[in-house]
């Protein structure tokens, strides 16, 4: 009879320190501010009407509603001591902020949706998150999937559906979001407790939503 693999595996702690470091530089609520901030001051089309200003004051209200708002609940979720972590390592603890995340995302994706000129590369990403929370609230119910692969997971199907829809070539950047992906994922196998299961599904589920937020949207 085979034994249980106990999460995460026993691992060197230069590979831990470096997996941990990689976990939150590239933690879920913070990949909606970098892909923002490619839209708005790298992608050459996106936001080109706009001014500097404007592009500042772009970025700066899309990082409080899809980062700085979910990063205040879950800390004061830990300080009222609704969870032991601000890592959310249970089921239950995960609850109150998917929650919040839906309505985060679903507020800037209805402001981008119905904003002038707002572009609908942007407007599908925001309801890709908005459907990708969603689904990982409900699969909470059943199972404790990665949180870290939705982002990843979203991300990179994200800029591959960018790419078939955008005139410049952005296949560098393609690669690295990849790249990254696949770092991301093989940190959180190393260094949480995650079944390989739950980061595989979390992936295949932002991938899936942010597919079916380019097929309403665009």
């Amino acid at each position: 009879m085979n034994t249980p693999v106990a999460y995460p595996l026993p691992q060197p702690w230069p590979l831990k320190l470096a997996a941990r470091f990689v976990s939150y530089v590239f933690h879920p609520l913070f990949l909606p501010v970098y892909i923002s901030a490619y839209l708005i001051y790298i992608h050459p089309y996106t936001f080109a009407a706009l001014q500097t200003d404007q592009k500042l004051l772009r970025f700066i209200s899309l990082s409080i509603i899809t980062c700085f708002f979910p990063a205040v609940t879950v800390f004061l979720l830990w300080r009222l001591k609704f969870a032991e972590s601000i890592m959310l390592r249970t089921q239950k603890e995960r609850i109150i902020p998917y929650v919040a995340c839906i309505i985060y995302y679903w507020w800037a994706f209805y402001v981008s949706r119905t904003l002038p000129g707002s572009p609908g590369i942007l407007t599908y990403f925001l309801l890709g998150l908005f459907l990708s929370v969603s689904v990982a609230l409900m699969a909470n119910n059943y199972f404790k999937i990665s949180m870290h692969g939705l982002g990843v997971g979203g991300a990179v199907a994200y800029f591959i559906l960018l790419a078939t829809v955008s005139t410049e070539h952005i296949g560098p950047v393609l690669a690295l979001v990849t790249g990254l992906g696949g770092m991301v994922c093989t940190a959180r196998l190393l260094i949480s407790d995650h079944h390989p299961i739950e980061v595989y599904s979390g992936v295949f589920v932002g991938a899936i939503c942010q597919l079916v937020g380019f097929w309403v949207v665009m």
